[in-house]
């Protein structure tokens, strides 16, 4: 009875109309609330021009409080008297006092039904993470991959935070206080960033290098949801399709679209107690649908809140996996931090991601750094290394350990493409007799005659379990434009010897998505994945 809506504000406002007003007794004579509602995808400047006019028209109608209000999960609220149009900040409070009793510090804590982190659906979240970015990039006065490194950081310190073991009823840090400056919020949400850090110093090395006013925006449009409550295919996919933007331009060739990855990940049929290896892991997308393979399994195995004892073995299940099992090679150690930070979005198995190393030099250096990297040792290798780019043997020693860079007289090659070296260091990588990988190589080592040599040593080394033909545009629309097919071996025991033997092949003419990038019903990988399991039987 105290709520309404298209509250016609007086002069000098007139013909002007606020979203909703809520008065302080039934009797409607003194408004307590201005509400202004906006849509979600407004910008940074739209959203404090809307507080502005929610302002306005509290001052006009004498409300002592004020909320704008963009789309589901971000809202501000503010004290009329204290607005000042140079320092907004001064007047915004933790959220409206309740029962108009007085304002409180801070608004979210843990537990409770009203002020506990909420769930966020995927949509909203785009549009979340869309805003965070807008404000971190500032119309490209910061390039688009620092504002995606930083942006990495602060949901690392978000997610930690919410990680953070605390009492039921004890606040969250990761907020904004009632009248604090946006340099106590800097000096806060860094503090939390270097505690998370010495937790864990692998993910990233560097302070955030933002703005007090920009950390300020981001950490207003995160703090009302909680990322570990949200569904793990509602934020992983979010992440993902964000991510996406920005692979898009400088750093394509990292990038290896959802469907191939989903298509090569479903082929392997990997299992929960296999080691799994992507050599060159991008944003580890590979890693992650394996995972993602395990979360079904354990999904079908043990069915959650049946009973406690099976939600925890379900959990066991997965998390086991993807904690000890996962294992990620990435060169370029930016890349790698976004890999680390796409897997902690989706609940960890960052531990066995290494960046800032090359997959080819010597295993022993990779053993020092992580003794999980031996020869021999993974069940399974997904992966898409970079094509056409060369290792030089003066600038690399360890191009005398490759049989791939061998001449036919014994002597070392000059020059070794990097997609023929990763052929070696995978067969390497993989268990003898048993361990098996789907790598995307250019189709010019399939069918050059110069690159005889490569099909050789494959066939010496492995079975060919199948060929898959993609589209010239498979991976155009992230700036590589080389025809490609997927190949599936197994490695050989030491003295295996095969007789002749069946490969499956096939031609996959649409694959989920055109040369555009945009989506395409029509996806015959599905199909193609059908065949392949009558083939095995």
């Amino acid at each position: 009875s105290r709520i309404f809506l298209n509250v016609e504000v007086p002069a000098p406002s007139v013909g002007q109309y606020t979203d909703i007003v809520v008065y302080e007794k039934d009797d409607k004579q003194k408004p307590y609330i201005v509400v202004e509602c906006k849509k979600e995808e407004i910008s940074d400047t739209e959203y404090l021009q809307a507080q502005k006019q929610a302002i306005a028209y509290a001052r006009v109608l004498k409300a002592p409080y004020a909320i704008c209000v963009a789309g589901k999960n971000t809202h501000a609220a503010i004290e009329t008297d204290k607005w000042d149009n140079e320092k907004p900040q001064k007047a915004r409070i933790s959220d409206i006092p309740v029962s108009y009793g007085e304002v409180e510090e801070f608004r979210f804590k843990k537990g409770g039904d009203v002020w506990d982190l909420k769930p966020v659906e995927q949509s909203s979240l785009k549009s979340i993470f869309q805003r965070c970015h807008n404000t971190l990039w500032k119309g490209g006065q910061r390039a688009a991959t620092q504002a995606f490194d930083e942006f990495s950081k602060i949901i690392f310190v978000k997610m930690r935070d919410e990680k953070k073991p605390r009492k039921i009823g004890s606040y969250y840090d990761f907020q904004i206080k009632t009248h604090e400056k946006a340099e106590s919020v800097h000096k806060r949400i860094n503090d939390l960033y270097f505690e998370a850090k010495k937790i864990d110093p692998e993910v990233f090395k560097d302070k955030i290098d933002v703005e007090p006013e920009e950390l300020y925006t981001v950490v207003e449009y995160l703090q009302e949801i909680s990322l570990n409550k949200t569904n793990l295919d509602t934020k992983g996919v979010a992440f993902e399709q964000f991510m996406e933007k920005f692979f898009k331009g400088e750093f394509g060739a990292f990038f290896t679209p959802r469907e191939i990855v989903n298509f090569a990940v479903r082929m392997m049929g990997v299992k929960n107690n296999e080691l799994v290896l992507d050599p060159a892991c991008g944003s580890g997308g590979f890693l992650l649908h394996a995972l993602d393979e395990i979360r079904k399994q354990a999904d079908e195995y043990y069915p959650q809140d049946e009973t406690k004892e099976e939600t925890a073995d379900h959990r066991s299940y997965w998390h086991d996996f993807a904690q000890n099992n996962l294992f990620g090679i990435e060169i370029n150690d930016s890349i790698a931090r976004v890999a680390k930070m796409n897997m902690i979005i989706h609940d960890d198995g960052h531990t066995n991601v290494i960046g800032g190393f090359d997959a080819l030099d010597d295993i022993q250096k990779l053993d020092r750094k992580n003794h999980g990297f031996a020869k021999n040792r993974f069940d399974v290798i997904v992966t898409n290394p970079p094509f056409g780019a060369k290792k030089l043997f003066r600038e690399n020693q360890y191009l005398s350990t490759y049989k791939l860079a061998e001449k036919l007289n014994g002597q070392i090659m000059n020059q070794q493409n990097t997609e023929i070296l990763f052929i070696e260091r995978c067969i390497d990588f993989l268990k003898s007799g048993t361990g098996q990988m789907a790598i995307v190589l250019p189709d010019g080592i399939l069918s050059n005659s110069t690159l005889q040599y490569v099909r050789d040593f494959l066939m010496e080394r492995a079975q060919i379990l199948a060929v898959i033909s993609l589209p010239q545009f498979t991976f155009t629309h992230f700036g590589a434009g080389v025809k490609s097919s997927l190949v599936f071996v197994r490695k050989k025991g030491e003295k295996e010897k095969l007789g002749r033997y069946k490969i499956f092949m096939a031609i996959a003419e649409h694959i989920g998505y055109d040369a555009t990038g945009k989506k395409d019903a029509k996806n015959d990988l599905n199909e193609i994945y059908e065949e392949y399991k009558k083939f095995k039987k």
